[in-house]
């Protein structure tokens, strides 16, 4: 395990040095614009370091893993493909969907899906047949959507995603689970890798490529997660990426906009406003994921009911607090 986790580190690391030698050959950069952070052309697309580094090392030195969790791998493949397309030719949001639908539908034939939303009151919420995969599929959807809005700042949603990682690591070593334990161990020490050329200021974006990859890495992790705690449980251990797109739907819905319309009033754009540092802005965020993770963890045995409407207390805390109109009143 060590031999195939240094491997990952040193393959991440060769392949976003070589990325951003060729980033612009590969038409793989970044032009910003209205909605940007940044103010000059980046290289794009290390998420295909992510992934690349991850399967060749697994191929050389673990492949009886790689085979028993081919579907696994597969899928995470299948929208990995559809970020580098991305990254290099900007397809539609409608192409990016079929591609999560046909990996969920690949992880779906081989049993892997959403079955119960948990136990309250002493009965166990099984959702219909009919229902699981739709559920399952609205799931990794919306995650993987959520973790890349979340990517707007130098080093926000790779840490943002190793503090995730880091939270199922532990489950997996606490409940044995093979599958809970490699996945996110690989996944960290190559975001661990990226950060050094992601931390602020930035020398390469991950693209769709990585928040893509990611998001369906993480949604996977949580759905096998839930075979062991509580689902409730889960939605604190990914708690930030869900609170920053409930929170900024809600605000679109209030202004009485398309929640699919893109701006800047995510809540690292609120904080980075208040504070003017990226670094200041994704530490926070960071910490604030790390105690959400902390809490996920303490619940995870826990009484579902009232670890819902705690998380519901969160939600309306933070919509009150990330709230940009508060800047805008203040100010008139």
């Amino acid at each position: 395990m060590t031999l195939l986790l240094l491997g990952v580190f040193v393959t991440t690391l060769l392949l976003i040095y070589l990325l951003i030698l060729w980033a612009e050959r590969l038409n793989l950069i970044d032009i910003p614009n209205q909605r940007s952070m940044h103010t000059t052309i980046v290289p794009r697309g290390a998420g295909i370091a992510f992934v690349f580094s991850v399967v060749v090392m697994l191929l050389l030195f673990d492949f009886a893993y790689l085979q028993a969790y081919a579907y696994v791998y597969g899928a995470i493949v299948i929208v990995f493909v559809a970020g580098v397309w991305d990254d290099m030719r900007d397809i539609t949001p409608k192409v990016k969907l079929l591609f999560i639908f046909v990996a969920t539908l690949l992880l779906y034939s081989q049993g892997f899906a959403l079955e119960t939303l948990g136990n309250y009151f002493g009965y166990e919420l099984l959702l219909p047949s009919w229902f699981t995969f739709p559920f399952t599929f609205f799931a990794i959807a919306g995650f993987t959507n959520a973790l890349n809005l979340m990517d707007g700042l130098d080093g926000l949603a790779s840490l943002v995603a190793i503090v995730i990682m880091v939270a199922f690591l532990a489950l997996g070593i606490v409940y044995e689970d093979r599958l809970l334990t490699t996945l996110p161990a690989l996944f960290i020490v190559t975001l661990v890798a990226f950060l050094y050329f992601n931390w602020h200021p930035a020398k390469i974006f991950m693209g769709d490529s990585g928040s893509l990859s990611l998001g369906v890495v993480i949604s996977i992790l949580a759905i096998q997660a839930t075979e062991y705690v509580a689902p409730v449980s889960v939605l604190f251990l990914i708690a930030l990426p869900l609170l920053d797109t409930f929170i900024v739907i809600t605000r679109r819905l209030q202004r009485h906009k398309s929640p699919l319309e893109a701006d800047k009033n995510h809540m690292h754009h609120f904080f980075y406003n208040f504070k003017q540092d990226t670094r200041y802005t994704v530490i926070i965020f960071a910490l604030m994921q790390t105690v959400f993770s902390i809490i996920g963890y303490q619940l995870r045995n826990a009484n579902e009911p009232l670890s819902l409407v705690l998380f519901g207390i969160l939600f309306y805390l933070y919509l009150t607090l990330f709230d940009q109109r508060r800047r805008h009143r203040h100010r008139s």
